[in-house]
């Protein structure tokens, strides 16, 4: 997928999913007379722990092939008002790195991306609660080598955009999932030369639970 598609299938998300959100449905509305907008109860917690697999939105950089890669995401966020929360992500990925001609395996790279976030709960739907997050903070990223070359990406700026929804099995407990886009796009240090096409951008599938309290 080429980068200008991905911006716009991510912008294509985007809108679809607050279109969605932004639905009139009086069954979810009713619960509150007084105030018709927002998904969640002012001064709740939040906790969320996801996995999923992430494939990048291009290629890795010249030469080379990347597996789909293994995700795994902890969340803490607390809502200021009705629709607004803040918090934390912390996310793990890992992508196996093969060199294609000639055919070899080079090793893996390991993000964990530290992520201030803003998520936006515009509504209820009956045990469904859609939302909106975006994230700004850091990816740390690290190589681990299966060949003699040596290879040192660099940490970078993380923006994460996601959207998803939970169902509620109870007002304590969800099951969750959840779509992303992360970038992370910087250079790498191969052999003491620096690599500027170097993009481990992805998409992140994410699936879990999270409690309120």
């Amino acid at each position: 997928m080429s980068k200008k598609s991905c911006h716009w299938f991510v912008a294509s998300m985007l809108v679809a999913c607050f279109g969605v959100a932004l639905i009139p449905s009086q069954p979810a509305f009713a619960q509150d007379s007084k105030d018709n907008f927002g998904g969640i109860e002012s001064g709740k917690w939040v906790l969320g722990m996801r996995a999923g697999f992430a494939p990048l939105t291009q290629q890795l950089s010249s030469n080379t092939s990347t597996d789909v890669g293994s995700l795994v995401n902890f969340q803490a966020m607390y809502s200021l008002n009705k629709w607004l929360l803040v918090g934390m992500m912390l996310e793990w990925e890992r992508h196996s790195i093969d060199q294609e001609r000639p055919s070899r395996s080079l090793g893996h790279q390991d993000s964990v991306s530290v992520l201030p976030t803003l998520e936006l709960r515009p509504a209820n739907f009956g045990s469904i609660s859609p939302y909106v997050n975006m994230s700004l903070g850091v990816n740390v990223n690290g190589f681990g080598e299966n060949t003699a070359t040596r290879i040192s990406p660099s940490n970078t700026l993380a923006w994460r955009l996601g959207w998803g929804a939970d169902y509620m099995i109870t007002k304590q407990f969800a099951l969750n999932t959840e779509m992303a886009y992360k970038r992370n796009d910087g250079h790498a240090t191969v052999n003491g030369v620096r690599n500027d096409d170097w993009n481990a951008s992805s998409f992140g599938f994410l699936f879990g639970v999270k409690l309120f309290f």
